[in-house]
């Protein structure tokens, strides 16, 4: 048997692994920093309960049977998970909670080239505070999270809901036309929304059907938005929007934030404000999320709730896209030479602050290691302690003790003799 990885699946060997590790714990630093804390939920959860709060998943879940009989399904999101555990543990506690997260989650997909099914996200949830005050510290995060990651480039798309559902109800057409006018809207399909707007003749909603999913801009794209659907009881939310859009700009974020009423979400529980980000030359958001007052509703315990998720993988695409390195920490040693010595040097480096790496090897092979480990020494044990190694794999000068961090140097000068090794192999 040759084994392989299932179809969706991939395994991460350790730089991109250490790169991953570095962005990830740099943006939970900035949801930490705005008071959200770590919390973890089980990788399955009640299919029953995922479908209460976010509609049939029928085709997008891993589903499984336990041996009691339940019918479970692999997240295939965290916003629900998190919506359950404070219905579940949380119900007699005061709000509002603020949490974030990174973790694995799991979707279904036919089987396409490269479409992948498990997918780790980072984000946070705020369960508790509604209103323009609360969508803004969302927003906001959002743009904070992106530049901590290290992305030069990026915008986020901030829309409402509101103004799509009040045409869909203004339209008083049959459900499978409304059902069909969010499908195209989900996918971005002017073509689609245009064609359906045909369907309503020269009305008010078949208007604001086909212009609104094309207003974009600042302010004032709020202003024009309001102007078109003035006859659609939509002012509320478009007022909202509007304060939500002052308090980002108060924040300092709203360089980063354009307002796009083409925005629409994959899950159809959000309820208001929703938002999205983008990088440029990749075709598909970096995250994202909104409001979704009615998730928690599901549960019998009604609560206020606003939150966003980035992926991970998309973001480190993004990066090598953009041409950003992401610096993380490499070995500050290998130790080889006798391993009873190496083992009492390693102990001493480490507790000084350094990484180090034990070998078996000496001489020109540990030189050989260190450098494919990346290492900036190669230390051998020997009678007088640990001595640095040069290219050649000779003894060069001893350590200094204690052993200062980081170290002084990266590497002794290389040996002139003709036992140094190649450039090639450094």
């Amino acid at each position: 048997m040759r084994p392989a990885t299932a179809r969706g699946f991939r395994d991460v060997l350790p730089q991109e692994a250490a790169e991953r590790e570095a962005v990830s714990s740099r943006i939970a630093e900035t949801f930490s920093a705005w008071g959200y804390g770590l919390v973890e939920t089980p990788v399955v959860e009640d299919m029953a309960a995922l479908e209460a709060a976010a509609g049939p998943l029928q085709g997008t879940a891993f589903r499984l049977i336990d041996l009691d009989g339940r019918l479970l399904a692999l997240r295939p999101d965290m916003t629900v998970p998190i919506a359950r555990l404070v219905a579940s543990r949380l119900i007699d506690e005061a709000g509002p909670f603020r949490f974030r997260y990174g973790a694995q989650v799991f979707r279904e997909h036919e089987s396409l080239r490269g479409q992948a099914r498990e997918f780790t996200q980072v984000g946070v949830e705020l369960v508790g505070e509604v209103g323009p005050a609360a969508d803004a510290e969302v927003v906001s995060l959002l743009v904070a999270a992106l530049e901590t990651s290290g992305l030069p480039e990026f915008t986020v798309a901030l829309g409402t809901v509101a103004v799509l559902h009040a045409i869909v109800s203004a339209a008083q057409a049959p459900a499978a036309w409304g059902e069909a006018v969010l499908l195209a809207a989900h996918d971005r399909n002017l073509v689609g929304l245009d064609a359906l707007a045909r369907e309503l003749g020269d009305s008010v909603a078949a208007r604001a059907l086909r212009a609104v999913p094309r207003i974009r801009g600042g302010r004032e794209a709020i202003e024009e938005c309001s102007s078109v659907t003035r006859e659609l009881e939509c002012e509320g939310a478009l007022g909202e929007l509007a304060e939500t859009w002052r308090l980002i700009e108060a924040a300092g974020a709203a360089e980063r934030v354009v307002v796009d009423f083409s925005v629409m979400r994959s899950f159809d529980y959000y309820t208001g404000m929703v938002a999205e980000a983008y990088a440029p030359g990749l075709g598909l958001p970096l995250g994202g999320g909104g409001r979704y007052d009615g998730v928690l509703a599901s549960f019998d315990a009604p609560a206020a709730a606003a939150g966003f998720a980035l992926g991970l993988e998309r973001i480190m695409i993004a990066l090598v896209e953009q041409g950003q390195a992401v610096a993380v920490r490499a070995l500050d040693a290998v130790v080889g030479g006798d391993s009873g010595g190496a083992l009492a040097i390693a102990r001493e480096l480490r507790r000084a602050g350094w990484r180090v790496a034990l070998s078996r090897r000496d001489g020109l092979e540990l030189v050989r290691e260190a450098t494919r480990l990346g290492a900036a020494e190669a230390l051998s044990s020997s009678e007088r302690g640990a001595v640095r190694l040069d290219r050649a794999g000779g003894p060069a000068l001893p350590l200094e003790s204690p052993p200062p961090y980081p170290p002084t140097t990266t590497w002794a000068e290389p040996a002139t003799d003709d036992d140094a090794a190649p450039d090639d192999e450094r």
